[in-house]
């Protein structure tokens, strides 16, 4: 944790480092991805295929000091830090996957931005084709953006 940092300039630096990460195909895994798991206390993922959006927002979260969920569910990051509607660079955003409701499925990355002119939002993201990279989703599949704090502060 950097304290000269924002909770979300913290987890945009880390997120870079991981930038192209992707899944092994095959019977092989990636052992870094297995690792977000098994950090946030999910030791009982085996696999890469294990959708890995949320282990990896709570890894980075997790490692820079930053409140996190601990569920795997894209959708359990609506309940963790603040409701905001003027997202910036870094905060948390998720979508709705499949069906709006009902429905436990999601996405959730950190907003890079947003283009208005086709109504898309940038995401930053782990598990989009099955790598971390920057993703358009359209703007009709959000439920939320969140803004993260540092904990105990």
């Amino acid at each position: 944790m950097q304290k000269d940092l924002t909770a979300r300039q913290c987890m945009l630096l880390s997120a870079t480092t991981y930038y192209l990460l992707k899944e092994v195909p095959g019977e092989q895994h990636n052992l870094t991805i297995l690792n977000f798991f098994n950090e946030i206390g999910h030791t009982w993922v085996q696999t890469d295929e294990t959708a890995w959006c949320a282990a990896w927002i709570a890894f980075l979260a997790k490692t820079n000091g930053i409140e996190y969920s601990r569920k795997l569910d894209a959708r359990s990051w609506l309940n963790i830090g603040r409701n905001i509607p003027n997202p910036e660079p870094g905060d948390i955003v998720v979508f709705w996957r499949e069906n709006l409701t009902p429905s436990w499925k999601g996405h959730v990355g950190l907003y890079m931005g947003h283009d208005t002119e086709n109504d898309l939002i940038h995401c930053f993201g782990a598990n989009q084709s099955n790598q971390v990279n920057i993703k358009p989703y359209p703007i009709n599949r959000l439920l939320g953006f969140r803004r993260l704090d540092f904990i105990n502060t």
